[in-house]
């Protein structure tokens, strides 16, 4: 064999390294499509990995119950809401006597609605005419159990003076007139159905005016600390 002859054979020898295999010499050479898209000394692709997230439960205790309030305490550190209080036993036998001052007729009315175990007609009829509307003097019939409220309230605080009405009745055109001027008053609110007052216990704190009367769960509640009175009123039980 000529010694050019083995130069031919060495040349057309076959390397084999990592799979890649190169036909040194020769005009074709075939290189895989995976290793072409890959780095010489690119480290080897590691497979993915799934996380999954356990979630564990702690058992339901008989003698602990899950309730909306305990499952609202877990969720927010451990602060429940707690269960309201059911409401006072409400004295039925004893007069109930109301001694009151409007704000805006300044008039002032010392009555007492009910006893003997029933209401009064014409204390009623003197609760209607102080509780009209004061801008155009229309009233209604008011709704007596509104006088309850007011009375249990006062109980519940031990207050026994006059209270100060800012509001009772309003006819729909003085409340309109009222939305009007200011977000805070509902356009649809119960004081045109005569079962609402807004009212001030002087010298009485209104946050414990407000808690007094939510205990009765006779009806709404509203809270203003910055005017300086509360709401009553005997629609549904709802608090703001």
């Amino acid at each position: 064999m000529s010694q050019a002859m083995a130069d031919d054979e060495r040349k057309a020898h076959v390397e084999s390294d990592g799979g890649i295999h190169v036909v040194r010499g020769s005009e074709n050479q075939t290189v895989p499509q995976s290793a072409s898209n890959s780095a010489p000394n690119s480290a080897p692709t590691k497979p993915a990995v799934h996380k999954t997230t356990q979630v564990v439960r702690p058992p339901v205790s008989a003698n602990h119950p899950t309730t909306p309030q305990t499952l609202r305490g877990t969720r927010y550190g451990g602060f429940a809401p707690s269960v309201p209080p059911p409401p006072p036993q409400l004295d039925m036998t004893a007069p109930r006597t109301l001694s009151l001052l409007n704000v805006n007729t300044k008039d002032q009315l010392t009555v007492t609605y009910w006893s003997d175990g029933t209401y009064r007609r014409e204390a009623l009829d003197q609760l209607n005419h102080f509780c009209r509307d004061s801008q155009n003097n229309q009233q209604t019939e008011m709704d007596p159990l509104l006088f309850d409220v007011l009375w249990e309230t006062m109980q519940a605080v031990g207050y026994g003076g006059a209270v100060e009405v800012l509001s009772a009745f309003r006819s729909p055109s003085t409340n309109a007139w009222l939305a009007s001027m200011s977000r805070g008053v509902a356009r649809d609110s119960q004081h045109m159905n005569g079962n609402a007052m807004d009212i001030r216990f002087p010298g009485v704190p209104v946050f414990k005016i407000r808690q007094a009367a939510r205990s009765l769960q006779l009806g709404g509640v509203g809270f203003y600390p910055r005017s300086g009175f509360v709401h009553l009123d005997t629609g549904p039980i709802r608090y703001w």
